[in-house]
């Protein structure tokens, strides 16, 4: 199979699964984030399929949307890239790139790694900061019946990856627990570069938010 039909038969499959997902981890975030894999990729010498299938397949079954079970998601993408006939190598590798893509409360030691997993961790890591990663906090926020704030509740940065799946937090301490961290954790330099600006967004929406919560302006 050439990579053009596989690609759009990865695309149709994914659009398939993620139908009635939650607004910040549905077919659109993924859209995004293939894109900004493959903006990041243009400029890294690496393999684009291993890139296209890893960011295409990164969230086909995000744990925390399965009661924390991280082996449906690997399992799912290995099962669909099999019944495609792709190689156990480019399997194997796509594989690798979903069980350590994921922040995990920033205490996950990566068991594998590869400039592509680089690449589609970055892209995945821009999705979640900049303005789309304000809408998409304060979305799953919603989602979980989360406060927007409390003055009283703590952000708390040395959360075990138990205590970051399991934390019930107010959204705006998601930024600290994990958004703001981001720009000094990307891999490759264009990563840096985009989350730069991006992280600069974040800065001004906090500094407004906290104006308009205490009635300054």
């Amino acid at each position: 199979m050439n990579n053009t039909n596989l690609i759009d038969k990865t695309i149709a499959f994914v659009k398939e699964k993620l139908n009635d997902a939650e607004g910040g981890h549905d077919w659109f975030h993924i859209e995004r984030v293939y894109k900004n894999a493959l903006l990041i990729a243009k400029k890294t010498e690496c393999d684009l399929t291993v890139v296209q299938l890893g960011a295409l397949l990164h969230d086909i079954a995000d744990s925390k949307f399965h009661g924390g079970d991280e082996t449906i998601g690997p399992k799912t993408a290995r099962l669909f890239l099999e019944s495609e006939n792709v190689s156990e190598e480019i399997i194997q590798h796509v594989v690798n790139i979903i069980e350590n893509i994921s922040y995990k409360g920033g205490n996950f030691e990566k068991k594998f790694t590869s400039i592509e997993l680089d690449i589609v961790q970055d892209a995945d890591r821009l999705d979640a900061i900049g303005a789309i990663g304000v809408a998409r906090a304060f979305n799953y926020g919603g989602f979980k019946n989360r406060a927007l704030y409390n003055p009283e509740i703590a952000p708390n940065t040395s959360m075990t990856k138990e205590e970051y799946k399991k934390n019930n937090a107010p959204t705006i301490n998601h930024f600290y627990e994990k958004l703001l961290l981001l720009k000094d954790k990307m891999n490759t330099e264009t990563g840096k570069q985009i989350a730069a600006e991006r992280h600069q967004f974040m800065e001004l929406f906090l500094a407004q938010f906290y104006a308009e919560w205490d009635g300054v302006k």
